[in-house]
This record gives C-alpha cells, sequence and structure tokens, in this order.
C-alpha cells in the first residue's frame, strides 16, 4: 500500500528538475511509503531523457506522458489520474523538498489521517536567502491537531497555493475537486479543499523549497491576469453547491479582494492599458459576490482600496494609487540621501 503519491508536472525544467528528483528519491524510507508520478507535459527540452534515466534506476519512479502540451491544471489532473497513493502532493519540477521532509510527512499523516495537511514552505531566492512562510505562525496559540475551517477562520490568511497542502485522493474524489484550466489554477483548486474539509491538519516544518526565478506568472505582464477572475467564480460556485459554509462567505470574499488589489497592485502584471477593465471586473465580482450580511473592511489605505472597488471609482483609485507611488518614492529618496550623509 502506498501512503503518499508525489506528483510532479514536467515542462521546460532539465536546469532544476534532478535536484527536484534527487529530493525525492533520494530520500530515506521503505519503498512502500510513497511514489513520483511525473507528467511529462510534452516538454520540447532535455525533460524526457532525465526523466527516463531516473525511472530505469528507481522503481518508485513513473512517467506519464502527454501527446501535446496541456499547462500545468491539467497536467496535474493528469497525474491524479494515474497516482495510487492514499494521499498526493502536488510538486512543481522546478522546487525540491528539504531533507527528511517525506518522512516527516507520512508521519504526520500517519498521526492524524486528515483530509488536509498544511506543510510550512520557504521561497527561495536567486541570490540564496529564503523567507519562511508557516501556517502556524499566524495564531498566537498552537492550533488542534485536527480541525474545520470553520474552527479556525484564520487558515484563509495564508497562501492559496497547492504546494504546501498534501491531501487525500478520496477526499478529492468524493468532492469532485480538480485543478481548473488557466493560470492562477491554486486558488480554485486550494480554496475549495479548505471548505470542505472535515480534518485538516497542520505541520510546523519547513517542507517545500519554492524557487523564486525570473519568468514566473507573478513577473509577467499579459492579459493572461485575467484568467484570475474565473478562478474565483470558481470559489464561489463550489460554496454554492456544497450547503452550510455561509459563515464562512465573508472571510473568502476578504481574500478574494485582497488577492484581486494584489494583482493588480503588482507593477509586473496587469498592461496600463488594460488596468481601467481589469478595475471594472474587480468591482463586478465585489458586487455579486459580498455577502448579505457584510464583512469586516480594513482599516486604513487597504479599507479605503476596496470601498473604492465596490463604488467602481477607478480614476480615484488610480490617482491616490499614483500620489501613494510619489510619496513612497520621495521616502526613499530621503533615506538615500541621509545614507549618504
Amino acid at each position: 500500500m502506498t501512503t503518499l503519491s508525489v506528483i510532479v508536472p514536467v515542462y521546460r525544467v532539465e536546469e532544476f528538475l534532478p535536484r527536484c528528483l534527487d529530493s525525492l528519491l533520494g530520500a530515506p524510507g521503505s519503498t512502500g511509503d510513497w511514489e513520483v508520478v511525473a507528467v511529462d507535459d510534452a516538454s520540447p527540452d532535455g525533460s524526457a531523457d532525465i526523466l527516463a534515466r531516473y525511472a530505469a534506476q528507481d522503481a518508485r519512479l513513473r512517467v506519464v506522458k502527454l501527446a501535446h502540451n496541456v499547462g500545468l491544471g491539467a497536467a496535474r489532473n493528469a497525474g491524479l489520474a494515474s497516482a495510487s497513493g492514499d494521499y498526493v502532493w502536488f510538486v512543481d519540477s522546478d522546487d525540491w523538498l528539504p531533507d527528511g521532509t517525506l518522512g516527516a510527512v507520512v508521519a504526520r499523516l500517519a498521526a492524524t489521517t486528515p483530509d488536509v495537511l498544511v506543510v510550512d514552505y520557504e521561497r527561495v531566492y536567486p541570490d540564496g536567502h529564503a523567507t519562511k512562510h508557516s501556517a502556524s505562525a499566524l495564531f498566537p496559540e498552537p492550533l488542534p491537531d485536527v480541525f474545520t475551517l470553520r474552527e479556525v477562520p484564520g487558515l484563509l490568511r495564508s497562501l492559496h497555493i497547492a504546494c504546501n497542502k498534501v491531501v487525500r485522493r478520496g477526499f478529492l474524489s468524493e468532492h469532485g475537486i480538480t485543478f481548473g484550466p488557466g493560470w492562477y489554477e491554486d486558488v480554485s483548486f486550494s480554496l475549495p479543499l479548505l471548505l470542505a474539509a472535515d480534518k485538516i491538519s497542520v505541520l510546523d516544518r519547513i517542507c517545500y523549497s519554492y524557487r523564486q526565478r525570473p519568468g514566473a506568472i507573478t513577473s509577467t505582464v499579459t492579459v493572461r491576469h485575467f484568467e484570475v477572475f474565473s478562478h474565483w467564480e470558481r470559489v464561489f460556485a463550489f460554496m454554492d453547491t456544497h450547503a452550510g459554509r455561509d459563515e464562512l462567505r465573508p472571510p473568502v470574499f476578504a481574500r478574494m479582494v485582497w488577492h484581486l488589489l494584489a494583482v493588480l497592485g503588482h507593477s509586473e502584471r496587469v498592461p496600463t492599458d488594460l488596468r481601467r477593465d481589469f478595475f471594472a471586473e474587480m468591482t463586478s465580482l465585489y458586487r455579486r459576490y459580498r455577502p448579505a450580511t457584510g464583512y469586516s473592511v480594513p482599516r486604513g489605505p487597504e479599507g479605503l482600496k476596496e470601498r473604492l472597488v465596490g463604488l467602481g471609482a477607478y480614476r480615484t483609485f488610480e490617482t491616490l494609487r499614483r500620489v501613494d507611488r510619489a510619496r513612497r518614492s520621495v521616502l526613499k529618496r530621503a533615506g538615500a540621501g541621509r545614507g549618504r550623509s
């Protein structure tokens, strides 16, 4: 019996793939604890040769070859369809797991038998420095071994990414949760996981090294950032078809507004000539999904931004943004001047 299937979508990563595979297959443990399902998403580089070489040396690695490129979400779904483990973990092929991770994860799964296990991760930057991201650090008191999102709604403040969540495979099937198409696919996967889970557990240990590199969608100016809207629509559609979660609508709505403002506020995402259109779509979703009972608007500048989104006041929003950018620039120059004195 395989406890865990690690699903690795592969596309144009020949430079990074060996480190990823070494962190999975070089880990100590019995061969029955975990398997690796690598999905070759018709990668045009040397990734296929690397996968073949590793598969010939280790029976825990199985390779699924796709006839044509389908994108990250669909490649993950293909890996899920081929997985045999009780649990699945989606690991991107340019990232890696720190030493000891798989043993620690399997032990935590055995101890808590959760629907979803949330693990800590680190962002690793090109210069080598790393920043830790811990779900447990969001809370002043220790979390229970297992809980629901209703009991700990503050977990929504953790980033909605798939790579820090290990999920019971049968749970995914029971609720029909898969990855949707397009960019920001983690949104409409991760949020339904937390909303539907009867048992969530957290492992307060760095279990995932998340490589930050140029060319990621977080630093690409393109119209494709509009694809984020359809994923938030999928989240609320999931809530509509899964009754009994109305008390979670306010915090989910607040997280949606925070995320959309973050996308628009990033200087290397939405093209300048499409900012008004993006803002208008934000306003549409804001008005459509705003909870009838209201929600807690943040104080200060963030709360003002959200109110302007609700009003559809794009011109005022942009004016305040330019004023704030000018203020920050002045403060930065003033700080630099003091440093030279």
